[in-house]
């Protein structure tokens, strides 16, 4: 039951809206800052690539979002007085072996596809390593991205879901909100101009994955390792001018982009295969009741506790 966890804190509704909402505050500003822009989002990352290189301006992108782990943590541990692992699960420790599987195997499956659409379509790529700046990004992406994903996990899949999930007493809502709010996210993102709206079925569709992941498997373990992946092999294997991180990697992407199936294939079958699998391997059951089921009430978590204990 992990959004019950959040009753082993110093409960307080209002504790959980300071965070998300300053944080929501932020994205708004950035994103209207961005749309009233006279500048392209992809010709101002641009000007900050050529003055500071791109390894200074991936540390500016992902140092703040690695401070507010931190934060998050800080807030859940000091405030609501709340264990990390309360936070992060509802097994008695964190499950590491989890974090670890879901990293190698999203990781094996983005080199293995990402080598496939190069073999295939080798003209949309050129090879782009240079040692002597691919160690110095690497070097920073393995430290900070990891840091960045597990803030957006433990923001959204854990401070937020337990919250919106303990204060509506219905799973269903904070799956929907936190998975819509993921997407918005990602408004000011180069992507989106450069794509258009549509991409933002991608991010929402990747928030629903990551929410129902962790509904059904009662904790963040699956989402941390899923996350940390997917932005650090990107970041390390393919770059474009046109994407949010924009590095020293293995291959550069030099082909026209173009909003198409490749960002549909995931959410609409990729991610359904994956939870399928995850699935498989943890036993999950009662879909319907993690997913659209109530949240129980404080005295019914306590009650029910309490029984287990004394079986124990």
């Amino acid at each position: 039951m992990y959004i019950e966890q959040g009753y082993k804190g110093d409960i307080g509704l209002w504790k959980y809206f300071i965070i998300p909402l300053g944080f929501i505050g932020f994205m708004a500003l950035n994103y209207v800052a961005t749309v009233t822009s006279p500048v392209s989002v992809e010709d101002a990352m641009q000007q900050m690539i050529d003055q500071l290189g791109s390894n200074v301006v991936l540390i500016i992108l992902l140092a703040p979002l690695a401070v507010g782990l931190f934060v998050v943590l800080g807030w859940t541990y000091l405030v609501h007085r709340q264990s990390i692992t309360s936070l992060t699960t509802s097994r008695k420790k964190i499950d590491w072996r989890r974090i670890l599987y879901a990293f190698s195997l999203w990781g094996g499956l983005t080199v293995l596809l990402t080598g496939i659409d190069i073999y295939f379509s080798p003209d949309d790529y050129v090879f782009n390593l240079d040692w002597s700046k691919f160690i110095p990004l690497a070097v920073i992406a393995i430290i900070l991205i990891p840091l960045q994903t597990s803030f957006e996990e433990y923001l959204f899949r854990g401070h937020m879901m337990q919250g919106l999930g303990i204060l509506t007493k219905k799973r269903w809502v904070p799956l929907v909100v936190t998975s819509v709010l993921f997407g918005l996210m990602h408004l000011a993102n180069p992507e989106v101009e450069k794509l258009g709206m549509g991409i933002m079925v991608y991010y929402i569709g990747t928030g629903f994955f990551l929410g129902i992941m962790t509904l059904m498997d009662e904790g963040l373990e699956l989402a941390l390792g899923f996350h940390a992946a997917n932005n650090l092999i990107t970041a390390l294997l393919v770059t474009a001018d046109w994407t949010a991180f924009q590095t020293h990697s293995i291959y550069k992407d030099i082909s026209e982009p173009a909003l198409g199936w490749d960002a549909l294939i995931p959410v609409f079958v990729v991610f359904p295969i994956l939870l399928f699998v995850f699935g498989k391997k943890y036993g999950w059951k009662n879909w319907n009741q993690k997913l659209f089921g109530k949240v129980l009430t404080e005295d019914e978590f306590t009650a029910l506790n309490n029984s287990e204990s004394n079986l124990a």
